[in-house]
């Protein structure tokens, strides 16, 4: 949950949510590729990556968010994108941790670009 105690984050319900749902999207993603991975189906390595390179960004967003870094909004553009590919190709696979990814990260990616507009 997002630290409300921050002045600017606790005025801004907006940005609480998106950093939530930040860092539920990096979790969620490093259960994905962590579970793909052990598969060992050479299938995966794409989504093994997307969820990796989201885990980052999303990680990185929440963090630039609880700053107020003048680079938010670039990020969340970002983010919002690599969320989207991501979910795309979590929604291929019937694994149930790349299903919960994917559904993470739609709200994720819906949170992300309501920031950047």
């Amino acid at each position: 949950m997002a630290l409300t105690e921050i002045p600017h984050v606790g005025e801004n319900d907006q940005m609480a949510e998106c950093i939530d749902n930040c860092l539920e999207a990096t979790q969620a993603c490093e259960w994905c590729a962590d579970e793909c991975a052990q598969m060992g189906d050479p299938d995966m390595a794409r989504c093994i990556q997307l969820c990796r390179d989201v885990a980052d960004l999303a990680s990185l967003h929440a963090r630039f968010m609880a700053r107020d870094s003048n680079y938010s909004d670039q990020l969340a553009t970002a983010c919002a994108g690599a969320c989207e590919e991501c979910a795309e190709e979590c929604a291929r696979h019937d694994a149930e941790h790349c299903q919960v990814c994917a559904e993470v990260l739609e709200r994720c990616a819906e949170s992300c670009r309501e920031m950047a507009a």
